[in-house]
């Protein structure tokens, strides 16, 4: 096999050592991970280079993709991220003592509060995001648009099958 990869080779072993196992999961599995740890590491190059981690993009773009006012409430963000309460409250934090956001009480329920963008929030996220895009278009291009069509579609196909739903 010419463009055998370390998963073929990890199959291929284990068709010797256990014939009697379908292990093709694992050409999806293994695969899957190995893309993650190569992703991961490139996208979160590109958050560092604006002084943000991959969970601080996520709220900021959350609030910014929200539109106008570019707030939100904790639950809302927490769903959105699907994180604990814990963990968004981590977030918030820091992206609050850096003025990123504010967190104020809610017009409508005083007991609730609102996140919302800052100035600097928003010019950041602006600044972020297109670097983040082209980051992500570079990691996809070894694939062409057929093949980047099929891959999402087979994606969406297994998360619907998995149970994850659109809400």
């Amino acid at each position: 096999m010419a463009d055998a990869d370390h998963v073929d080779r990890v199959v291929a072993q284990w068709a010797v050592e256990r014939p009697d196992l379908d292990v093709s999961p694992m050409e999806v599995f293994g695969r899957l991970k190995r893309l993650y740890r190569l992703v991961d590491a490139e996208l979160n190059r590109t958050f560092g280079e604006h002084g943000l981690d991959a969970a601080s993009f996520d709220v900021l773009a959350t609030l910014k993709r929200s539109g106008p006012p570019y707030r939100l409430t904790p639950t809302g963000l927490m769903q959105s991220a699907m994180v604990t309460s814990g963990a968004i409250t981590q977030r918030l934090d820091r992206l609050e003592a850096r003025g990123l956001v504010t967190r104020t009480q809610s017009d409508q329920d005083g007991r609730s509060r609102v996140v919302a963008l800052t100035p600097e929030g928003h010019a950041l996220i602006d600044r972020a995001l297109p670097d983040h895009l082209a980051t992500e278009r570079a990691l996809l291009a070894g694939l062409d648009d057929p093949g980047t069509a099929a891959l999402v579609d087979a994606m969406r196909t297994l998360l619907a099958a998995l149970g994850d739903s659109p809400e």
